[in-house]
C-alpha cells in the first residue's frame, strides 16, 4: 500500500521524505489555512520536496471556475494531482481533464455508488472519508472493501485512497480492506513504528551489549 502524508507543513513533508516512507502527499483548503501561507506557494515547495503526487484541490464549485483553478494548479509542477469534489460538476471536471492526460483525486467520498461515479469519470484516485464514517457509528472500512470488489469487478484503474485516517489501527484495517494508497497524518505515520515489545527488547539488548564493553567503531 502506498502512504501519501497529509497535510501542508512542510517540515513534516521533508522529516518524513528522508525517512523514505512516502509515495506522495495530498492537501486541502483546511491544511492549507492551519498552515498560514500562499496556497499555490506550499504547492510548489512540496512539489519540490516530494516525487511522487501532490494533490492540490480546487476552490470552486461550479464547472468552469474548476477548470480554471485546475489549469492554474496543473502549471505548478508536473507532480501535482487536481483535488476535485465528488459533485456532478466536479465528475465533468474530472473527466475532462482526465481526458487531457491530468491526474485527478476524487474527495469526500461517503458512498460505494459514488465511488463508481469517480471511476466512470476517469478519476486517479478516489477517496473515502473512512474516519468521517466511523464518527456516525458506520463502519468506514465496510466502503473500502465494497469499492474494492465493485472496481475489481470491472477492471476499474482508479486507485482507493483511503482517507480521514485517524489511527494506526486504521492503517492496518485499510490495507487489509484492499485499499490501495492511504493518506495519513504525519503523527500517526510516525506512530506506526511503535510497539511496546519492541521497546523492551531494544532496552534489553542496550543493556547486553553495554554489559560486554565492546565497541563496534
Amino acid at each position: 500500500m502506498k502512504f501519501f502524508v497529509d497535510t501542508a507543513i512542510i517540515e513534516d513533508i521533508v522529516e518524513l521524505n528522508d525517512y523514505g516512507l512516502l509515495d506522495g502527499v495530498t492537501t486541502n483548503p483546511s491544511l492549507i489555512a492551519k498552515s498560514g501561507r500562499d496556497f499555490k506557494e506550499v504547492i510548489a515547495e512540496i512539489c519540490g520536496v516530494v516525487s511522487g503526487p501532490v494533490s492540490a484541490e480546487v476552490a470552486s464549485m461550479d464547472f468552469d471556475t474548476m477548470m480554471a483553478e485546475a489549469d492554474c494548479l496543473s502549471k505548478i509542477a508536473s507532480n501535482v494531482v487536481i483535488k476535485l469534489p465528488l459533485t456532478l460538476d466536479g465528475l465533468k471536471a474530472c473527466r475532462t481533464l482526465t481526458d487531457k492526460g491530468i491526474k485527478t483525486n476524487v474527495t469526500l467520498c461517503f458512498a460505494a455508488n459514488q465511488a463508481l461515479l469517480a471511476a466512470k469519470a476517469g478519476a486517479t484516485y478516489i477517496s473515502p472519508f473512512v474516519g468521517r464514517l466511523d464518527d456516525l457509528n458506520l463502519d468506514g472500512m465496510d466502503l473500502i472493501r465494497e469499492i474494492r470488489t465493485i472496481y475489481d469487478n470491472y477492471d476499474f484503474k482508479t486507485e482507493i485512497l483511503a482517507a480521514s485516517i485517524r489511527s494506526a489501527n486504521h492503517v492496518k484495517e485499510a490495507a487489509l480492506a484492499g485499499a490501495d494508497v492511504a493518506t495519513i497524518p504525519p503523527s500517526v505515520i510516525k506512530s506506526l513504528a511503535n510497539h511496546a515489545l519492541t521497546d523492551k527488547g531494544l532496552d534489553q539488548f542496550s543493556k547486553d551489549w553495554a554489559a560486554t564493553g565492546q565497541s563496534i567503531l
